[in-house]
């Protein structure tokens, strides 16, 4: 397996904490479904208690993470949006959907091999409304049971991508409205994020009832977005001091592990942020920039694919060795180098053909200029 080569410009800060959380995801995941996690249990129950209750909120760092990215995207300066909103948003949607969806089947087809030994670990039937949900990432909205593990992040990364976007171009059109000055008009979409960010941390994000849509989890988006947008002006730190404060007056008010985590993810983004512009990056030793890089770019290829990994060395696990502690350890270890193999393939031959379609033509002759301008 060869590791992928870094460029020269490559984030590889942004790839080490990507990667980070995606293997965190993945121990997390073994943590909390099948056999192997049951024996393991026998032999480490602390290790297992912190895999399963602190390695779920390792998807806080892919939402600071994911704003940061997005913010660079539509405003890479700090200009306002210029792009379409109709092709940005089925861009996404092919990017995220067509390697979602391709999972989704290798999770079913996986499920149906280790049905007779671990039934559940597999859904109960399957239909095709419930394919529909998932192919259009509505099934937490229209309420259809997950077919695979994180699906709900899938569904909300695309609502959190939309919003941003839409808060940007409505940033677009107050300019065009009140036709502010290019010094002043830079500042309209990063003070809109702010606000939605704060109204997610002191009331959206408290209603537990909400966690299947965007405003929920903007609070971390947002930051992330922000570090994007404060790495560009020269008050960066009280930018951020500023931020944080009313980030911890929200986590005073109701204190969430969750918040505290993406807030100190934010600090970690904005200080390796500064160094890499600095041509300061403490990770770009020749030894590991290409090990980063490779772990980065097939974060979401592992993040997809592992579970149907996982259930399949479950599965083997529970039919030939169930009771050994030692042997579900060493199951565990199998099933987390198995899902980094795995995600090799998976990005080369779904994920990154995915991500190489181009929509512009098709909807230039699809949608009305006025959509455009």
């Amino acid at each position: 397996m060869s590791l992928t080569k870094p460029k020269s410009s490559r984030l590889l800060h942004i790839d080490a904490l990507k990667a980070f959380a995606a293997q965190l995801i993945v121990l997390h995941h073994l943590s909390a479904y099948g056999p192997i996690a049951d024996a393991i249990q026998t032999l480490a129950p602390q290790l297992i208690a912190a895999l399963y209750h602190y390695g779920r909120m390792a998807v806080q760092v892919f939402l600071v993470v994911g704003g940061f990215l997005s913010a660079r995207a539509f405003s890479a300066r700090g200009q306002l949006f210029e792009g379409s909103l109709p092709e940005q948003l089925w861009r996404r949607y092919l990017r995220l959907t067509l390697p979602f969806m391709a999972a989704v089947l290798l999770t079913l087809v996986c499920s149906a091999l280790i049905a007779s030994w671990l039934p559940e670990l597999a859904p109960e039937s399957v239909g095709l409304p419930q394919l529909l949900a998932h192919a259009t990432l509505l099934h937490g909205v229209l309420g259809y049971e997950s077919l695979t593990v994180g699906a709900w992040y899938v569904a909300v990364d695309f609502q959190l991508f939309a919003l941003l976007l839409l808060i940007l171009c409505l940033a677009r059109g107050l300019n065009s409205s009140f036709v502010l000055a290019r010094s002043q008009a830079r500042f309209v979409g990063p003070a809109l994020v702010l606000l939605l960010s704060l109204a997610s941390l002191f009331a959206f994000n408290r209603d537990a009832s909400l966690d299947i849509w965007a405003p929920y989890y903007f609070g971390a988006y947002g930051l992330g977005a922000l570090v994007h947008w404060l790495g560009l002006v020269s008050y960066r730190r009280a930018g951020l001091y500023l931020i944080s404060a009313a980030v911890l007056i929200a986590l005073l008010l109701d204190f969430r592990e969750r918040v505290a985590l993406a807030l100190l993810t934010a600090w970690v983004l904005a200080w390796l942020q500064q160094r890499h512009q600095s041509q300061q990056c403490l990770l770009a030793d020749r030894r590991i920039a290409p090990l980063l890089a490779h772990l980065g770019t097939h974060s979401y290829a592992l993040f997809l694919v592992h579970f149907p990994i996982c259930l399949l060395v479950n599965g083997l696990f529970e039919h030939r060795d169930a009771e050994h502690a030692w042997s579900a350890l060493l199951a565990a270890l199998l099933a987390l180098a198995l899902s980094n193999m795995a995600a090799v393939p998976f990005y080369r031959w779904v994920e990154a053909p995915s991500a190489r379609l181009r929509v512009g033509p098709l909807l230039a002759r699809l949608l009305p200029k006025a959509s455009r301008s």
